[in-house]
């Protein structure tokens, strides 16, 4: 990028970093699209490659564990230096290697491309948040966040809907289209703007306005630091917990693929109308944009505002979800001989029309809408508790334990399947499995009611602390960025 080029008007001005903001939700969607691809193929997958579907689930859970791995190294590094590159080469090697996997011929190879894949996105996860968090103010937050984490969602969504659409008579198409994109939005980097560490707090915007910078840069050190913030520690055994249950939600395709098998449809057709009913009976997770915005006002009248209501929507949504697997579909019309476009619509119609789905629509709105309130607030949390040269490292020390418990949830619960299978049929075995994983969200609910407590005094001494480095002499600014980076 040239001189020139930098100093044009537009280059860090509003309409840049909204263009920046954009490009980073953007491709937040996109990789997990990439991870979210193959669950609802594993019936297609399993034949070709030939192997059991448990095999494939342990594939994703093992992917989903190098994602939680690398997240912390990629966040540790980004605090430390240049994120804009290290997010332009993790984007790179996840398209690369997702288009890799879409051409393997074995499991073993399959197997060892979805894992380099997740290298790659690893770095979204960790170094992508910390840049956000330094484009968008602490009051603004939890509205940007719900946008963010939304990105996520939809982008499981897309990659499930592109797996049963695309994949349904080819599963390799969906990973070679996502790998294109991938590929195509990286190019989008060179044109997004890097912020500056910290501008975003309002403790340290006279450093800024004075054309000086906050030279601080993360220490091996530091992370004993980290860790000794409690609200850091209830929210990082939050996310293990609460991972559990959301990793086996990766099988709620599967359970409706086999409610219309149950019906009598072949299993291209319960691929794909499967998949749409999954997908429709999320839409409850859009109440997050509501919840980011009302995380924001409460937590201007009270710190602990936002651990509040991840607390009740955590809890809250148990007994909807339960209800939600356990509703029967005891006849879900499909036309016969449909186009893939037709069969979408069918099945998207059928929601509104039929009456125990539009029932099940009901129960999801309320247990995922309830959900959806953690998405945004956990964000904001992460970075108002903690430093901008930490929030890298934290958010990569989060998507650590939440990847485990993904990876749990997933493989275990696939598991769990399989062995309820000698005592309940199909789809009913994926009903029970389901909804004994969702009582992990009961610790996960009492983890973020211990934050309640904990949130003030840990955001106030957080805040205080800026407030502390930003009355610094410039000399001491700079002889802090040199200790860091030695």
């Amino acid at each position: 990028m040239s001189q020139k080029f930098m100093q044009w008007d537009w280059w860090g001005g509003r309409h840049h970093r909204i263009f920046t903001v954009i490009v980073f939700i953007i491709l937040a969607s996109l990789d997990n699209s990439a991870r979210a691809v193959a669950p609802p193929l594993y019936a297609v997958m399993a034949h070709d490659l030939g192997v059991a579907e448990a095999a494939l689930g342990i594939a994703t859970g093992l992917n989903i564990l190098v994602v939680a791995v690398t997240s912390v190294l990629w966040g540790y590094w980004g605090d430390r230096g240049s994120r804009k590159k290290l997010l332009l080469y993790g984007t790179i090697i996840w398209s690369v290697a997702m288009y890799l996997t879409g051409v393997a011929q074995t499991y073993t190879q399959y197997l060892i491309w979805q894992l380099v894949t997740a290298i790659g996105i690893g770095c979204i996860a960790s170094v992508g948040f910390s840049v956000v968090t330094d484009l968008i103010p602490p009051g603004r937050r939890g509205l940007f966040m719900s946008f963010w984490g939304l990105s996520q969602a939809n982008g499981g969504g897309l990659g499930a809907l592109a797996g049963s659409l695309l994949g349904a008579s080819n599963w390799r198409l969906p990973f070679i289209v996502i790998a294109t994109a991938g590929v195509g939005f990286a190019l989008l980097y060179v044109f997004t703007f890097e912020p500056r560490r910290g501008e975003s707090e309002p403790e340290l915007a006279k450093i800024f306005a004075k054309g000086q910078r906050y030279g601080r840069r993360i220490r091996k050190s530091d992370i004993k630091q980290i860790l000794r913030i409690r609200s850091n520690i209830w929210i990082l055994l939050q996310g293990l917990a609460s991972t559990i249950a959301f990793g086996s939600l990766i099988w709620m395709p599967r359970l409706y693929i086999g409610k219309l098998q149950a019906l009598g449809y072949d299993l291209e057709t319960a691929t794909i109308a499967g998949n749409i009913l999954a997908l429709t009976l999320q839409g409850g997770l859009y109440v997050a944009i509501i919840g980011g915005i009302w995380g924001d006002w409460w937590q201007r009248h009270n710190l602990a505002g936002r651990a509040w209501l991840c607390t009740i929507g955590t809890l809250g949504s148990i007994p909807f979800l339960i209800l939600l697997f356990f509703l029967p579909l005891p006849e879900f019309l499909l036309p016969a001989d449909a186009n893939k476009a037709q069969l979408v619509w069918a099945t998207i119609l059928g929601v509104f029309t039929h009456r125990w789905v539009l029932l099940a629509w009901i129960v999801s709105l309320l247990g995922f809408g309830l959900l959806s309130l953690d998405v945004p607030n956990r964000s904001a949390l992460l970075s108002d508790l903690n430093q901008p040269e930490h929030r890298g490292t934290v958010a990569g020390m989060n998507t650590l334990l939440a990847g485990v418990g993904l990876a749990a949830g997933n493989g275990l619960t696939g598991l769990a399947q399989t062995y309820l299978l000698t005592n309940f049929a199909a789809p009913t075995n994926y009903a029970v499995g389901l909804a004994v994983f969702q009582l992990f969200f009961i610790p996960a609910g009492l983890f973020y009611a211990r934050m309640i407590r904990t949130t003030p005094h840990d955001i106030a001494r957080a805040r205080r602390t800026l407030t502390r480095r930003a009355e610094q002499s410039v000399t001491e600014r700079i002889t802090d960025e040199y200790i860091a980076v030695k």
